[in-house]
């Protein structure tokens, strides 16, 4: 009976001791990702660009966690909405953060992608409208030297413009007398999207159309209001987005003018550089 009571008395000491930090265990690593395809696949190759894992070769560029080869620091990952990940900063080591959302919280990065990594976000349409008058118009006005400049000078690179042989704002094809007096609607994230088409609205203003701008903060419902014409066009995401989103429900969204990019960047609420892992 003493032999089993000595013997019940060292199991709780030995938990009790793991309890208090007795023992030495790894510290758990939680780095949150984008839980949309396209970018988490672009987080996980930034941290595999920044040797924090290292992801199998499959041939396919739409990598999920399910695709990490190797995980050295033994990292939990957690696949969050994009537009919810600051939110959770706090709460993990690092996280991986869209810049559009980054800014929108206040955040820097330590790090990032780089500019030469170019995921152009675009304004998009239903295919049937691709050469409308109206989509015309709506590309003209962002691809203005007046939206050049406010992306340059507001963003300072944190957000580079794509916008490629801008003009005044005008389209010399386009019957702007038959278009006046008519709306055009555009469904947006609120930052930088809604700020860029605020400038692009008064360039229509001057000839009398009306930019009817729809903020949403999800990635799904600015391409099913353009798929059932309920919205005219969106602007919120990046190139492979749409064509991955296009393959997977069976809409007809089309992309008809590159805007920006935004570089994806590595945060943290704890550390500025990936010290905790080493």
């Amino acid at each position: 009976m003493k032999k089993l009571i000595a013997i019940v008395l060292s199991l709780v000491l030995v938990f009790s001791l793991a309890a208090c930090g007795g023992e030495d265990t790894k510290t758990a690593f939680k780095i949150a990702v984008p839980n949309d395809s396209t970018n988490e696949a672009r987080a996980l190759a930034l941290l595999e660009a920044q040797g924090v894992i290292k992801l199998n070769d499959t041939g396919d560029v739409l990598a999920t966690v399910r695709d990490i080869a190797e995980n050295p620091y033994n990292i939990e990952f957690l696949e969050v909405e994009a537009a919810q990940i600051p939110s959770v900063l706090q709460d993990v080591t690092y996280a991986v953060i869209n810049s559009n959302y980054a800014i929108e919280a206040g955040l820097t990065p330590f790090t990032t992608e780089g500019t030469d990594v170019s995921y152009p976000n675009v304004i998009c349409v239903k295919e049937d409208n691709v050469n409308a008058d109206a989509t015309k118009a709506l590309v003209a006005a962002i691809n203005s030297e007046k939206v050049e400049a406010y992306i340059n000078d507001t963003y300072k690179g944190a957000i580079v413009c794509d916008l490629a042989n801008v003009t005044d704002g005008t389209d010399a094809s386009v019957d702007y007398a038959a278009l006046a007096g008519t709306t055009i609607s555009i469904a947006a994230s609120p930052t930088p999207h809604c700020g860029i088409l605020a400038v692009a609205k008064e360039v229509l203003a001057e000839k009398d159309i009306t930019l009817d701008i729809i903020e949403y903060t999800d990635y799904v419902q600015p391409n099913l209001v353009v798929e059932s014409g309920e919205v005219y066009a969106n602007f919120f995401a990046h190139v492979p987005y749409q064509e991955d989103f296009n393959a997977e429900n069976g809409t007809h969204i089309a992309w008809v003018l590159e805007v920006h990019h935004e570089p994806m960047g590595v945060y943290s609420a704890s550390y500025n550089n990936w010290d905790a892992l080493k």
